[in-house]
């Protein structure tokens, strides 16, 4: 278990052998005009059928519009619980299709969140490490439709996880995901999103990281020197 640095909520983590099954593979269908600094956005994933290669980049025929804060191979697959876009058809009163929160793999039965930052997890045949949770944008929230979508996301905390890719593979719907791997600090990824101004959080992740040899992500990085050096 984990504290969620937003509340005395403890917050569990996925343990070992925790399992689910893919239930949909995602990729950018189209580009779309976008008010951001690129003037373009990949935003735009939809399910494909059969199986997609993932090499340490991503998935096959995805792309990122903007590249400096999107893709790479710390955020090469990104992933969200199957429970998110049922909660956001609710909350906005509309359906929510496998792909519109930007997902390349949308997840059934393992909630992703509660990953532990560099929890191993296969995927088909591939291995990905959990690195960090998303930032939401405002390309997201002008691609989702309202004036406070990303204030909405933000409170919910469940923004989904970023993977690198350890081994390359291949995956399509209906491929089982099994944790393989749990570091044990303690620290979900939805806790290292809830946990921005949290120091503990990261010193604990700073000694996990320099301990295990495993890089944190750049932006748990760069907090973490923040937070190490006394500021916030």
């Amino acid at each position: 278990m984990t504290r969620n640095p937003a509340s005395t909520d403890p917050v569990a983590t996925s343990a070992t052998g925790s399992a689910g099954t893919v239930a949909a593979v995602c990729v950018v269908s189209a580009l779309h005009p976008d008010a951001g600094g690129v003037g373009t956005t990949a935003i735009d994933k939809r399910p494909v059928d059969g199986p997609v290669q993932i090499g340490e980049l991503g998935l096959y025929a995805d792309i990122q519009a903007d590249r400096a804060h999107h893709g790479g191979p710390d955020q090469a697959v990104y992933a969200v619980d199957a429970a998110e876009p049922a909660h956001w058809a609710e909350e906005l009163g509309r359906e929510v299709p496998p792909g519109s929160l930007g997902e390349n793999l949308l997840i059934e039965g393992l909630a992703v969140d509660d990953l532990e930052i560099g929890a191993r997890v296969r995927v088909g045949t591939a291995l990905l490490e959990a690195t960090a949770p998303r930032t939401p944008c405002m390309t997201f929230q002008r691609w989702m439709g309202t004036d406070d979508f990303r204030a909405q996301y933000h409170r919910r905390g469940r923004t989904g996880v970023y993977f690198r890719v350890l081994v390359p593979g291949e995956v399509r719907a209906g491929d089982p995901v099994v944790v393989e791997l749990t570091p044990g600090h303690g620290v979900s990824v939805a806790a290292a999103y809830g946990g921005a101004r949290d120091r503990d959080l990261s010193r604990t992740l700073d000694t996990w990281s320099r301990t295990s040899g495993v890089a944190l992500h750049r932006e748990l990085a760069a907090r973490t020197e923040r937070h190490l050096a006394g500021e916030r």
